[in-house]
């Protein structure tokens, strides 16, 4: 276990490494220097003024050149400022974090508790009246736009039967946790249908093929009651493949859903990365992405560990 957790955690720093590089370079490529874009803003400033500001801030040198400086910065903790919001990166960052991870957090564990039953109920009656609801509802959950769909429940619990804000955060610096919750509703909403959709289909499919199995028989054939066959022994199995899903879109928890927070309003990690690639906010724009990218390898890493636990005849030697 050690020697595989030692060199999962090389291979991950080195693709991080790797990345960053590969992140930095784009928006560096990215058309439209800041400092022009400061110049063409502000006639006051001469040619002179945006030389001088590039020199400082390192615009005038090569891309490599440049990304060594920022990484050497990054190992001390030094990330650099937010050039849209003038202020430190990991400042800006942290109470967007914070809104993505209530909305993506309480949407994920919504989608993960209704998927796992629903899913077991289904594979349990195959080709029932169940099973085909289960199914009709899961196909419309996949095929549904998140803007339309965002967009129905807009107009009907907010402006229909004004119930719930249309999205947004709570402007009024008193607000209390039930305001938050309320303005929370219509998101987690949207994001807990698409994601349940998804898992369900994932978790009925490998039931099936899980209570196909020879051992399944043997423990029927024992006269072991129902629900130790199924929890005890199918289910383990099957959710291999579905805690290889739920660990890809673990990193999707923090890097947030930009459709989502776009249509609702809300400020989270999703619309700030978006905001800053389209603001030439390197250094915001880089570390968001980064930070994404390094939590989908703690995800993978984390699914890796649940394999062993779910079936133990896997071996990290």
């Amino acid at each position: 276990m050690t020697r595989f957790l030692t060199q999962r955690l090389f291979e991950s720093v080195l693709l991080l490494a790797v990345m960053s590089f590969v992140v930095y370079g784009l928006i560096g490529l990215m058309p439209g220097d800041p400092i022009d874009i400061l110049v063409m803003s502000n006639p006051e400033l001469t040619d002179e003024d945006a030389r001088r500001l590039k020199a400082l801030l390192r615009l005038d040198e090569p891309i490599h050149a440049r990304y060594l400086a920022w990484a050497g910065q990054a190992l001390t903790g030094d990330f650099g400022y937010s050039r849209v919001h003038g202020q430190p990166v990991l400042t800006v960052l942290g109470p967007h974090l914070v809104r993505t991870l209530w909305l993506m957090g309480i949407a994920f564990v919504l989608a993960v508790a209704i998927a796992i039953p629903v899913g077991i109920i289904a594979a349990l009656r195959p080709y029932s009246l169940t099973d085909y609801a289960v199914n009709f509802f899961t196909f419309a959950g996949i095929s549904i736009p998140p803007f339309w769909l965002a967009l129905l429940l807009i107009m009907l619990f907010s402006v229909q039967l004004e119930w719930l804000p249309a999205g947004g955060v709570p402007f009024r610096a008193d607000a209390g946790w039930l305001d938050h919750a309320r303005h929370l509703v219509l998101p987690v909403l949207t994001l807990t249908v698409l994601s349940v959709a998804g898992f369900t289909r994932y978790m009925r499919s490998d039931m099936m093929e899980a209570l196909r199995q020879d051992y399944i028989r043997t423990a029927w054939a024992k006269g072991l009651p129902q629900h130790r066959v199924v929890l005890n022994h199918a289910l383990r199995n099957a959710l291999i493949p579905l805690v290889t899903v739920i660990a890809l879109d673990f990193g999707t928890l923090f890097s947030g859903a930009l459709i989502t927070e776009t249509m609702f309003a809300y400020p989270g990690m999703g619309k700030l990365i978006y905001d800053a690639i389209m603001g030439n906010d390197y250094n915001l724009a880089l570390v968001g992405l980064l930070f994404a990218t390094l939590l989908i390898l703690v995800g993978n890493l984390l699914a890796d560990l649940a394999y062993g636990w779910l079936d133990p005849r896997i071996s990290y030697r």
